[in-house]
Order: structure tokens, then sequence, then C-alpha cells
């Protein structure tokens, strides 16, 4: 059997806020573990890619930037194939996400979507938030200032204020949900899923795990986290995934955030086959 060559697209920098050695690290080892199963594998930073004047035919990417993504769009479009998908890497945008779990009944907090000019005063306080998360809508979030916490509705407009001056101009609004706070990582169609409590294990990438505090172990389904985390990644077209949920003091679990191929960086080693393997999957459907 002739083993293909695959093209491996970076994440540049400045997309993994304070995140960069994980980052780096679970990427490298997924392309070491693909050389080893036989597989020439190309690496190329966002930037090369854009300038490549061929297309590849596979690929394996946790790239971010705009263009890179829209030329990735077009090379799928033609039949590349690509880990994660362009199109599920897009729908990571908060605008997007939002509009998807929420049409598609995944568990998720009430969301309101809106201009960083409106008045979104009058609609917080009949949604009866008494605290809520400000997201950039339009993009991830590259800045601890792009995912901000309201302890209360009057405190949202000054918020919205600096957002616009930073030229942003759509939030997310996520009413703030009480409970422990869990990261998890998964890998669609394989026996791999790996959840923690972030809080309690240091792990952070801007602090605010602080604000639900240290878990309190409330009791949950894990079968229920996992067939959830796995419904979401379908419908926003992930095979590699991460993200954090909230279990409130009833046991019910609600994703609020949902990213494409983190850092895996508490299961690493236990992460570069499953992906390696969904890869490796990918290339023998397509033959």
């Amino acid at each position: 059997m002739i083993k293909q060559t695959v093209t491996g697209i970076q994440r540049a920098s400045v997309f993994s806020p304070n995140h960069i050695g994980n980052d780096a690290a679970i990427f490298q080892g997924v392309a070491g573990y693909l050389r080893d199963k036989g597989y020439e594998v190309t690496i190329l930073t966002e930037q090369e890619f854009l300038s490549l004047p061929e297309r590849p035919e596979y690929i394996f990417t946790m790239l971010r930037n705009r263009n890179a993504l829209k030329r990735l769009q077009q090379c799928e479009k033609e039949g590349c194939i690509s880990v994660n998908s362009s199109f599920g890497i897009e729908n990571c945008e908060r605008d997007n996400m939002t509009r998807l779990l929420t049409e598609n009944g995944i568990p998720h907090p009430d969301s309101i979507i809106a201009d960083t000019h409106e008045n979104v005063i009058p609609l917080l306080e009949q949604r009866r938030y008494s605290s809520c998360w400000i997201k950039r809508s339009d993009f991830h979030a590259i800045h601890r200032e792009d995912v901000t916490y309201a302890r209360h509705p009057e405190e949202v407009r000054d918020m919205l204020a600096e957002y616009a001056l930073r030229g942003i101009n759509r939030v997310v609004i996520n009413e703030h949900l009480e409970g422990d706070l869990i990261k998890f990582y998964g890998v669609v169609n394989s026996p791999f899923f790996h959840w923690f409590y972030p809080f309690d294990n240091s792990h952070s990438k801007f602090g605010y795990e602080k604000i639900n505090g240290k878990a309190k172990g409330i009791p949950f389904e894990e079968e229920r986290l996992r067939d959830i985390c796995d419904k979401a990644a379908k419908v926003l077209q992930l095979a590699v995934y991460g993200g954090d949920c909230i279990v409130s003091p009833d046991g019910n679990i609600r994703v609020i955030d949902f990213n494409d191929w983190p850092s895996f960086a508490p299961c690493r080693k236990e992460a570069i086959p499953a992906i390696g393997e969904s890869i490796i999957k990918q290339l023998t459907v397509d033959n």
C-alpha cells in the first residue's frame, strides 16, 4: 500500500494565548504519530499554506487565520480532505456556535447575540440575567478581554462600549450558570474522551475558572456528558474537539464553550494516537 503525503498546518502563536507550547506539542505529537505509521508529513505555517502554489490532498490542521481558513474551504470544495474541516473551524466562531448548538437542541446557556452599540439592558432584565458573560461573536478569543464577566446588567453597558472601541461590532451574551465547571476533550468515533475540573487542577487560559470556583463534585452522568459533547461536535462538523460545560446543582449539563482542536494538555499522551487514528480513518475512507 502506498502511503499518502499528509500536510500539517500549524496554528499561529497569536491564536494560542497562554498555550503556545501546549498547542505546538499536541500538533507535533500527531505529526510524529503519522510519520511512525509510514505517512510522509509536510509541516507548514498558516502563511506558508497561503502562498503554497498547489492544493494539498490531505490536511490536518489547527489553523485559525481567516485568510488561511478561506483558502482551506476552497481546497475542501475541490476535494481536499481536512481534519478538522475548515467549515467546522468556522462553526466554532461564537455566533455560529451559539446558533448551531441552540438550533440543534444541545444544552446551552440562554444567550443573546447583539450589536455592541445596542442597548441590551432591557432585554437582560427581561431575561432576568443576574450576571452574564460577554464574548466577541466574530472570532475565537485571542485576548483576555475577548471574554468578560459582568456582575450585573448595568456593567454590561461599559463593557460593550469597550468592545466597540476595539472594533468588535457584535457579541454573544451568555447567562452565567452556577455549578461545577468541567473541561472536556474528545475525538469523534473513537474511545477517547477525557474530562476534569480545571480550577482544581490549576488549568487556565485567562483565569476565569475562579468565577465558579472549586468544584463541589456535583454528581452527573458521565455517559450523558460524552453523548452531549459528541453530538455537539457532529453538529459543528468537528472530529477533534474540546470545550467547557457547567454541571448545575441538579446535575444538568450545559455546554458553555466548544473549540476545534484544543491543546489536550492534561491528556496529551492518550490523545495523540486517538487524533492520529482519526486522521488515518479519513484517508482510508477517501481511498
